[in-house]
């Protein structure tokens, strides 16, 4: 396959709601997504898994309430970025029937990360490496036929715009997880995200970890959040931001950003009322495990979702994802060193 430039925006750590402009005409041409369940629009609905969230009441305030296998109350990340850019939400690569879309695909899935094993004891999920596969998959097969000519096909993908979330997962269904995988036992934190970096890298980013319900409500820690497990999330990103810059300047052609949020997700955990926010800490829905998991079906959640940090026991709100979408759009204090808008207009 011939080389094309990427314009890819990766996040590890995710965080509201601020005044953004949707775009009339595209400002590019397709938006692809990659990663888990930060993204994921409904991969997971068709693939053999306990995680899921094709009920009630996940989807609360998405489209009259009807759930598409988004782990949230509404729109993610990716579905803001599509809006700001004048784009469809990006549907599901597992649910498409017939023709690919030109507009883009998403195959984010749930539960999955980096390393192949990553969440396989939930069931099956398309771990990083499978969905790069996939695009692949989709790049030789499936979307030349809708062009004239590869010089016109290439323009077409120098010009799409790449957007991923991924590593959370290793850490919290994975390197956290010592009854399960040894990963821990093996590596130190700094040589496990070196593990990590090496290959994202080689396949081709951010949520504060230690701050989501699903691991506060069960170890002992003083304040709101378990910081030990936030610092694994600095080793991270600071590996993988000195990665996105040498595949810059060696990439040549290829732009790279880097969703820098864990900041901006901690804060609005510690200074909730500057965000709007009332309840930084206890999920919105009822869950599963006393607030760390995932929304029991059918029970109704708070009446205040968009004053709430957390929507399950993992996941955040749309007010939140929201603010990072904003943010990562509009601005340089979440997306470095130039914020989606720079970047398609360059």
């Amino acid at each position: 396959m011939e080389k094309f430039k990427y314009s890819l925006v990766v996040f590890f750590s995710l965080l509201v709601y601020a005044e953004s402009v949707k775009s009339e005409i595209p400002l590019a041409p397709a938006l692809y997504v990659f990663g888990d369940s930060i993204f994921d629009s409904g991969n997971n609905n068709l693939l053999p898994t306990l995680a899921k969230a094709d009920f009630k009441p996940y989807g609360l305030n998405f489209n009259g309430g009807r759930p598409t296998g988004r782990f949230t109350n509404g729109k993610t990340v990716a579905d803001f970025i599509a809006e700001f850019l004048g784009l469809p939400f990006s549907p599901p690569y597992l649910s498409l029937r017939g023709s690919v879309k030109l507009t883009g695909l998403n195959y984010a899935s749930g539960s999955c990360g980096i390393l192949p094993n990553t969440g396989n004891f939930i069931g099956k999920c398309l771990h990083f490496s499978e969905q790069v596969d996939l695009f692949q998959r989709t790049v030789e097969k499936e979307l030349p036929r809708q062009f004239d000519d590869s010089e016109e096909f290439f323009s077409y993908l120098s010009r799409s715009i790449f957007l991923i979330s991924i590593g959370s997962n290793d850490y919290v269904n994975n390197y956290l997880q010592p009854n399960l995988y040894a990963t821990s036992k093996h590596y130190n934190p700094e040589s496990f995200a070196k593990l990590l970096i090496d290959a994202l890298s080689q396949q081709f980013q951010a949520r504060p970890i230690g701050c989501i319900p699903s691991l506060t409500k069960q170890l002992r820690h003083n304040g709101l959040c378990a910081e030990e497990y936030n610092r694994l999330a600095v080793i991270f990103n600071n590996q993988l931001s000195d990665m996105l810059k040498n595949l810059t300047s060696t990439l040549h052609g290829s732009a790279f950003i880097l969703g820098h949020a864990h900041w901006l997700g901690y804060d609005a955990i510690i200074n909730p009322s500057i965000y709007g926010l009332m309840d930084p800490t206890s999920p919105c829905c009822i869950t599963w495990g006393n607030g760390t998991s995932a929304c029991i079906p059918e029970l109704l959640p708070c009446r205040d979702a968009n004053k709430h940090y957390f929507w399950d026991g993992y996941h955040l709100t749309e007010t939140v994802y929201g603010v990072i979408a904003t943010k990562c759009f509009n601005d340089t204090s979440v997306c470095i060193p130039n914020n989606i808008k720079e970047l398609v207009e360059a």
